[in-house]
């Protein structure tokens, strides 16, 4: 166990981010997100858990649900496991906070702005490119002019974060090196800077914990454990069956060749007896 909580356990993420006692330390991570554009001076935690829709009655549950002093709703998850659409599960869950806002009787459909940030411990290339941050809005395709801001999703593809501690030129890159290294940082780096990078490092400090606190820690984090393991080995049985693919394209093409089987065993690394059955 290091020295600083992972925050991307379950548990981790929640402690540091999703607790009333720890807002302003959630406020200042969000403002460093929103840098440029607002600035939130309070917020209120909401019921994560949002009646479905189904027979089933499911619920969706956010790592963090919130509203700010000025009313927006804010939903902040933080995503280990790519999951298939992703990028539809994120607009059904601003959908859902845009729907619940509605209320009985004579109402004119105003709304407060909905901003959700996905920080996801993989990459979706075909969805998102090579970017670390993908700010969407509803804008026009032509002239790229925004007509609402009431729906906003931001994506955050940690995976993609390269830079060193010394390479970091704000304060958004900072955090975003500071969670991706924190479980084997010996010292919180830029305490200096100020409030959120001191406050990261009180909280983060796993010997605060207390024993309960520690239990629940540690069994988040053996789950967390347990599904990047689950990951590696579906990635690497996804490779092998890729490389296998491509060794049964290169003999086939070789026997279409007439090439000598004992020729193409070796080129290929199959046996003689998978080139026979090709």
């Amino acid at each position: 166990m290091g020295r600083f909580i992972n925050p991307f356990t379950d548990w981790g993420f929640k402690k540091l981010f999703g607790q009333e006692a720890n807002k302003e330390l959630l406020i200042s991570f969000l403002n460093v997100m929103l840098e440029g554009e607002r600035k939130i001076e309070d917020l209120s935690f909401l019921d994560k858990e949002l009646l479905g829709e189904s027979n089933e009655n499911r619920s969706l549950i956010y790592d963090i649900y919130c509203r700010t002093d000025t009313g927006e709703h804010i939903i902040v998850e933080m995503q280990n496991r790519t999951q298939a659409n992703f990028i539809d599960r994120s607009l059904y869950y601003i959908s859902k906070s845009l729907v619940s806002q509605a209320v009985k009787g004579l109402w004119h459909y105003k709304l407060s702005a909905v901003y959700g940030f996905f920080f996801m411990n993989f990459s979706m290339p075909h969805e998102l490119g090579n970017k670390l941050r993908t700010d969407v809005i509803l804008a026009d395709r032509e002239t790229g002019n925004m007509i609402s801001g009431k729906m906003r999703m931001i994506y955050i593809q940690l995976p993609l974060f390269n830079k060193s501690e010394e390479e970091c030129e704000n304060d958004f890159e900072r955090i975003i090196y500071v969670l991706n290294k924190m479980e084997v940082l010996k010292k919180i780096p830029f305490e200096k800077r100020g409030f959120l990078f001191q406050k990261l490092a009180e909280i983060a400090d796993v010997r605060s914990l207390t024993e309960q606190e520690r239990n629940a820690y540690e069994k988040s984090l053996k789950h967390y454990w347990d599904t990047c393991n689950v990951m590696q080995t579906q990635r690497d049985e996804g490779y092998e069956i890729g490389e296998k693919e491509t060794q049964i394209k290169i003999a086939r093409n070789m026997k279409g060749l007439g090439m000598d089987i004992n020729i193409i065993a070796q080129s290929t690394g199959l046996t003689e007896e998978e080139i026979k059955k090709i």
